[in-house]
This record gives structure tokens, C-alpha cells and sequence, in this order.
């Protein structure tokens, strides 16, 4: 009995040292796993959160454009019609559009915003 003693005090601090290993290795295998999810989430996450910004600068975009358009065709842009293009002229820039839109948004806040005379609103 004193011999398997003696044993198991010698043979115990080595298995404790291999199962601290194996548990510190599974452990470590384990977190990279998650960080290379996360990772993979956190790159998914921003792409769809370009497409979604890109999105709605080109809507925004579109909206400048049809309004000039609108506006060109009557000859004025009224003051409400003015407030609201640049609501959406603002948010257009902040999502770092800044290419024709801008010229025909600087066009639209140049216009008359009252009919010419003798015209029928």
C-alpha cells in the first residue's frame, strides 16, 4: 500500500500537469473559434450596413435628381419643397454622396419659389 502510495504522489503532479494542459489547450482552440466567428459576423455586419448606406444615398440621390427635374419643368421650387431637399441633400452628404446630386441640389435652392406670373398653379 505505501508503494502505490508513493506512486500515486509521484504520478499525480505529471497527470494534473497533462490534464491543466489538455483543458488550457481545448480552452484555447475553443476562443479562436469563437473569435474567427465573430470576426466573420462583425465582417458581415458592416458589409450589409455599406449596402444598406449605399442604398439609400442612390434613393436619395434619385429623389434630388426628380426633384430638379420637377422643379425645373414648373420654373420654381417652392419654400416646402426646398426645406425637404435639403433634409434629404443633408443626409445624402452625410452618406458621403457628393457627385451630380449636388450641382442640381445648388441649382434647386437658386430657383424661384413662386410661379412665374401669369402662370396657373
Amino acid at each position: 500500500m505505501d508503494t502505490f502510495l508513493t506512486i500515486l504522489r509521484d504520478v499525480v503532479p505529471y497527470l494534473l500537469t497533462i490534464a491543466s494542459g489538455v483543458i488550457l489547450a481545448v480552452t484555447n482552440a475553443e476562443l479562436s473559434k469563437f473569435r474567427k466567428e465573430r470576426e466573420a459576423d462583425k465582417a458581415e455586419a458592416e458589409a450589409k450596413s455599406k449596402a444598406l448606406a449605399d442604398g439609400v444615398q442612390s434613393l436619395l440621390r434619385q429623389s434630388i435628381v426628380a426633384d430638379y427635374n420637377k422643379y425645373t419643368d414648373r420654373g420654381y421650387c417652392p419654400i416646402y419643397a426646398k426645406e425637404s431637399i435639403k433634409r434629404a441633400y443633408k443626409a445624402y452628404h452625410t452618406l458621403d454622396g457628393n457627385d451630380v446630386a449636388t450641382e442640381l441640389y445648388r441649382k434647386i435652392l437658386t430657383m424661384p419659389e413662386d410661379p412665374p406670373e401669369g402662370t396657373a398653379t
